[in-house]
């Protein structure tokens, strides 16, 4: 069988819509793959190979239709257990909702089947999706393919480690803390965060989010290329109006000046070697191709917004949260989330009242600061990812972790768009960078992204050894 699985989305979509290849074809070949590894990654949770089989086949019928099929035409895409998915369990990878079924698509879901993509399968995440590891007590642990020493990152764990390893050529993920952003960074891939409000997001079968969750928590795409990550952007985006807080703001936006800030360890947090000279790196192609930058060592506040972040998102934690978590009674989630009221406790009403104030301040800090610099280079990590399952060694170990992570944990409460570029290996370990822009402005990011990464050269799949 031709590895079609190796192929980037943009090229599936174009061979699928130009005739040359089946839509069957391609998601056959995304089976086989998937077939093939991941016994050895847990990556997909549940795999759907008849649901992908007609999905595909009705690409094929509107192909020949003379229709247009959509701007993901035939491309296997995997979608995380937490959104809805008309017909499965939005199991959150949590036991208690482990027979939850939802009867409709959250607007991700729905977005992809409008585009012409082929639900291949769901993927992992840690209990409750939040770690920045991916296992529990209902899906087993997921592996990251470039090796079981390392982290594949969450809570998007299983869908970067699909991606990195040719399972979909995207993947979704969600990203309240890094979700998107890590996995990608921990599988040597692409991710990205967009602007609150740019992708429609809601879960028909699940209560509406605390506020906390409503202004900070977006859906994004994961792949191995940027034109990709364009593509998944452009299908997922489209409008729907069951989600109250999307914007449908244009895919491109007016010429902006290219220059972009150079910011290796904000705040003074602290940065490993490797990461350093990722970051020095990417700003070298970036002044090569052009664009100036300039070394800037103090940025607007990062952690007033990621104590700002996590009192939000911590908000109702000692209520229904903690209740879930208790009743789950999974080990690592129960650390996390002591581990989490230690560092920020939950906010009482005069708290919250306070946080939700400042963020107008901060948030104009930074619109103002990426007027003079639409781009900001900065870590993703301060780390090189994690040792797996380093979340469990206690709260020392981990109060570093919520320090090495201090970018991820800020740039959700400031609305801004984020996208992980994966810039190769650092010894046997994934290495990257982080790009920030204005909100609505992902086409900025893309495009700086696109130059680090080599003019659109796409990552190659990776093949675990252990397979």
């Amino acid at each position: 069988m031709t590895e079609y699985w190796r192929w980037t989305a943009a090229e599936a979509a174009a061979q699928v819509k130009g005739r040359t290849v089946s839509a069957r074809e391609v998601t056959l070949s995304a089976l086989a793959r998937l077939e093939a590894v991941n016994p050895h990654l847990n990556a997909v949770v549940q795999a759907m190979p008849e649901e992908a089989l007609a999905a595909a086949d009705a690409v094929d019928a509107a192909v020949a239709r003379g229709e247009d099929p959509g701007v993901l035409a035939g491309v296997p895409v995997t979608v995380k257990v937490n959104v809805d998915q008309a017909g499965h369990a939005t199991t959150n990878g949590i036991r208690i909702q482990a027979g939850h079924r939802a009867a409709e698509d959250n607007p991700v879901v729905a977005n992809f089947r409008k585009a012409g993509a082929v639900i291949i399968g769901r993927t992992n995440t840690p209990a409750f999706s939040v770690r920045w590891f991916c296992s529990n007590l209902l899906h087993g642990a997921t592996w990251n393919p470039h090796g079981r020493h390392i982290t594949p990152g969450g809570s998007s764990g299983g869908a970067g480690s699909a991606v990195a390893s040719g399972i979909g050529a995207i993947g979704h993920g969600t990203d309240i803390g890094g979700s998107v952003r890590y996995p990608a960074y921990a599988n040597g891939v692409h991710g990205l965060r967009p602007s609150i409000g740019r992708i429609p997001a809601w879960n028909p079968s699940l209560p509406d989010r605390d506020i906390g969750g409503q202004l900070m928590s977006v859906s994004g795409p994961l792949a191995r290329s940027m034109a990709d990550l364009r593509l998944a952007l452009a299908a997922m985006s489209a409008a729907d109006p069951r989600d109250p807080w999307h914007v449908p703001m244009p895919l491109e936006g007016p010429a902006l000046p290219r220059r972009a800030a150079l910011c290796i360890a904000p705040e003074g947090m602290p940065v490993a070697a490797e990461v350093k000279d990722a970051l020095r790196a990417a700003a070298a192609r970036l002044a090569d191709a052009g664009w100036a930058v300039e070394e800037v060592a103090a940025p607007p506040p990062l952690r007033e917004p990621a104590r700002l972040q996590a009192q939000l998102w911590m908000c109702v934690a000692q209520q229904s949260v903690m209740a879930a978590v208790r009743r789950e009674n999974e080990p690592a989630a129960l650390a996390v989330h002591e581990h989490i009221q230690r560092l920020v406790a939950p906010p009482n009403l005069a708290e919250l009242h306070d946080g939700l104030t400042a963020r107008q301040r901060l948030v104009r800090a930074w619109n103002l600061f990426l007027a003079q610099y639409p781009v900001v280079l900065m870590p993703v990590s301060g780390e090189l990812p994690f040792p797996n399952e380093d979340d469990r060694l206690g709260f020392e170990r981990f109060a570093a972790m919520w320090e090495a992570q201090l970018t991820q944990l800020a740039i959700p409460f400031l609305g801004l768009p984020g996208l992980a570029v994966g810039t190769g290996m650092a010894g046997d370990r994934p290495v990257g960078v982080q790009l920030v822009g204005p909100r609505y402005r992902e086409d900025v990011l893309l495009a700086a992204g696109e130059v680090i990464t080599g003019e659109g050269m796409a990552v190659a799949p990776v093949t675990p050894a252990w397979a």
